[in-house]
């Protein structure tokens, strides 16, 4: 087969995946910082627990994304069947941070100016206007654009026979279809975070009418890593038995969500979950997650999930 070699590109992109692993990195040195200063303002202070989750998981992502830049250095296969994936889920995010932004950031904005103390100047629209815009174009480039770019570079045929001919070696990422290894890397990924939010203060899980918490909700976050665990570990092995088990257990969590959402303010949640009265006051003035808003979020974010998982199950098999 003819192909043009793509290993100093790979190089290129390589290095560019390294340095946005860098960038992520200096993401959780910036939550330190941030931090630190606003213990010196009258700002309210963002709960330990939220501010150690999110440094758990960007200390993940950018060791992964250097690990991942210097396979694509050395045309690892694996590295470009997982930076193909990693790839794609950046942009899906990416699609429903913009939609996120472009529902909620008005009303955000709106909400600066309603809560304006007497005296202070208000926004003007066209200022409104320019945040959207900066703000849009900013999103648009970093969760659109370059994602979009990495996908094309590594869905390339020629980049694919390159890899697979400097790394002759069978890697376990080509023991599956990618579209079905994707899923089974997010789960394997959701069932650590499950364990940690316990740990870390969100053991508060939604429970067909009610809000779990303590023991209970520890428990309930155990099975569920248990249960991700496990799919994903059917799905890697192409075994249909996990395909049903992840779809009767989504169906079955955004029903309980649904229920537990409509009749509980997320509001209820933060609270339970340890936050300062004093942000969740301003959670509260920017009316977006009260009443059952929460509940119809839930529902029209499962949707593609469940979509992408009927669109896997044609790479699976029945077992004999």
């Amino acid at each position: 087969m003819t192909y043009k070699d793509r290993s100093t590109s790979l190089i290129v992109f390589g290095i560019l995946t390294i340095l946005l692993g860098c960038m992520t990195g200096l993401l959780v040195l910036l939550m330190l910082v941030g931090q630190v200063a606003a213990r010196s303002t009258n700002a309210p202070p963002t709960p330990l627990s939220a501010i150690l989750f999110a440094m758990f998981i960007y200390g993940i992502l950018a060791v992964a994304l250097v690990w991942l830049g210097i396979g694509s250095i050395k045309a690892r296969r694996w590295a470009r069947a997982l930076l193909l994936i990693f790839s794609w889920s950046w942009l899906v995010m990416g699609v429903f941070v913009l939609l996120f932004m472009a529902f909620f950031m008005p009303k955000i904005l709106a909400n600066i100016n309603a809560s304006a103390t007497p005296g202070q100047p208000v926004m003007p629209a066209a200022a409104i206007g320019g945040i959207m815009v900066f703000t849009g174009l900013i999103l648009g480039v970093f969760f659109i654009l370059v994602p979009a770019v990495w996908i094309f570079f590594y869905n390339s045929r020629h980049v694919k026979v390159t890899c697979e001919t400097r790394d002759s070696v069978t890697r376990w990422t080509d023991a599956c279809p990618l579209p079905v290894l994707g899923l089974c890397l997010w789960l394997l990924f959701s069932a650590p975070m499950l364990l940690i939010m316990p740990i870390m203060g969100y053991g508060v899980m939604p429970f067909f009418g009610t809000l779990l918490t303590g023991l209970p909700g520890m428990l309930f976050c155990l099975c569920l890593a248990a249960l991700w665990g496990y799919c994903a570990w059917l799905l890697y092995k192409l075994d249909a038995r996990g395909w049903w088990l992840i779809l009767i257990a989504m169906v079955v969590f955004m029903v309980s969500a649904v229920l537990t959402y409509a009749r509980h303010d997320v509001i209820e949640m933060y609270q339970l979950m340890g936050y300062p009265q004093a942000q969740i006051e301003q959670i509260q003035k920017t009316g977006l997650l009260t009443g059952n808003r929460m509940a119809w979020m839930m529902s029209f974010s499962m949707l593609p999930f469940l979509g992408y998982i009927f669109f896997i199950k044609k790479y699976l098999r029945a077992k004999t």
